[in-house]
């Protein structure tokens, strides 16, 4: 099978990253598949959330370090990834690093399913997400610093806004790993829930997001991102024009009706 699996099913996009034997590292396919499947999210009205989640014993542990060792960068591959400084930047820029930047650009949910190890890039990968839904048994680290590496995959952005920068500088200093309860209580994740609940949850938690006014949930995501960098005057003149647009659509009177007549909305 392809090192990510990607489907869409009741109009929710599955992301599976499917190296178990590697604990999900990164491969050129892998990183190839993603992009494809980032756009197509990106592109469609029918996907309403997105799951991205590995399979085997862990979520993903970023850069292939059997590769590393063997002086092929992060990931192997037929092109040039490690001869000169702009030959390895290109193998983020030009390749892992268009994840986030593609993440951006989709106003649709992504819910982040982890479980038993996610370091590195693999971890960075979880950071992009909305929502993480994380095991009880997770474990979780910014190990960069660990074999001589900056954080090249977007935590000197995420992690900070999460966590705050002393937490955020504690992590990637140290490389030390975080567990779940520890991971819950300082924001690194959403939710803990025990292994065995975690398929249920995920799936309910994702219904609610599917059978939602749709419209209204992408522009509170983009409300939410793009106010981090805006002034209050610019925050609220942008959130009440989204105000003006989802009070002409159905879904704002289905909800209204639904409240007055004291029964649960169908959005549409």
């Amino acid at each position: 099978m392809s090192d990510l699996i990607f489907k869409v099913e009741d109009h929710i996009a599955t992301i599976t990253l499917n190296r178990p034997d590697r604990l999900n590292a990164f491969s050129e396919e892998m990183i190839h598949l993603w992009i494809e499947a980032l756009e197509t999210v990106r592109d469609s009205e029918q996907i309403r959330a997105v799951l991205i989640k590995g399979n085997g014993k862990g979520f993903c542990a970023g850069g292939d370090i059997k590769e590393m060792i063997a002086g092929n960068g992060f990931y192997k591959s037929e092109e040039d990834l490690t001869s000169t400084g702009l030959a390895r930047k290109n193998s983020l820029w030009k390749k892992v690093q268009r994840i986030p930047l593609l993440l951006e650009e989709i106003d649709q949910p992504v819910i982040a399913q982890m479980h038993g190890a996610a370091f590195g890039a693999g971890l960075d990968m979880a950071l992009m997400c909305d929502i993480r839904i994380a095991s009880e048994e997770i474990r979780l680290s910014e190990s960069y610093v660990n074999v001589g590496l900056v954080p090249g995959d977007g935590a000197a952005y995420f992690l900070p806004r999460l966590v705050g920068k002393d937490r955020a500088l504690d992590m990637l200093w140290t490389g030390k790993v975080i567990e779940a309860e520890e991971a819950k209580e300082m924001g690194l994740v959403t939710f803990v829930v025990p292994q065995d609940e975690v398929e249920n949850f995920t799936d309910n938690y994702l219904q609610k997001i599917v059978n939602g006014p749709q419209q209204a949930i992408r522009l509170t995501k983009r409300a939410v991102y793009q106010s981090e960098n805006m002034s209050l005057r610019s925050s609220l003149d942008m959130i009440s024009s989204s105000m003006g647009l989802v009070t002409e659509l159905e879904d704002y009177q289905q909800g209204v009706q639904a409240i007055v007549e004291k029964r649960k909305a169908t959005f549409k």
